[in-house]
């Protein structure tokens, strides 16, 4: 059997050479570190995702929570304003009546006392009426003699009284 020096030989012989380089500077170490670093590096790139994602959900969570709760206060402070609004409203409402109730009764009161008033000016002038007339039938049916007893009887007992 010949060997002959051809091309195949050469390149294979290459080839030897090449593969034995390769493994002499140690690339297919190096190519597994920087693999297994890449492989390290998206292992802690899913990892922070994970990590992030569950900050997110807990934020989410929390911001729910607080949502419902402002939600929660808002509607009691719709309530209380509501109750407030109503005794707010009744208040007001028995205030007036009140209010008209006074009146009322102020203005019964002044109406009885102008009745009073009234009565009093009607009975004052019916007074003074009937002491017109008696004087006029006293001047017409008595003398002048009588007239002055009668006035001197007066006056005596106004002094009387007075003393």
């Amino acid at each position: 059997m010949t060997f002959a020096l051809d091309e195949t030989f050469f390149a294979f012989v290459a080839l030897l050479i090449f593969l034995g380089l390769i493994v002499y500077l140690k690339v297919p170490g190096m190519m597994a570190k920087s693999l297994d670093d890449r492989a390290d590096q998206i292992r802690n790139e899913l990892a922070e995702a994970k990590r992030l994602r569950e900050e997110a959900q807990h934020l989410l969570a929390e911001y729910q929570r607080k949502r419902k709760e402002a939600e929660a206060d808002a509607a009691n402070i719709v309530a209380a304003a509501e109750r407030e609004a109503q005794m707010l409203t009744s208040e007001a409402r028995k205030k007036t009546e009140e209010f008209v109730a006074n009146r009322t009764a102020l203005s019964e009161q002044k109406i009885k006392q102008a009745e009073a008033d009234a009565m009093k000016a009607v009975r004052s002038a019916a007074v003074d009426l009937a002491i017109a007339a008696a004087e006029s039938v006293l001047a017409q049916k008595t003398g002048g003699s009588v007239q002055s007893g009668l006035f001197n009887d007066a006056v005596n007992e106004v002094k009387t009284r007075l003393n």
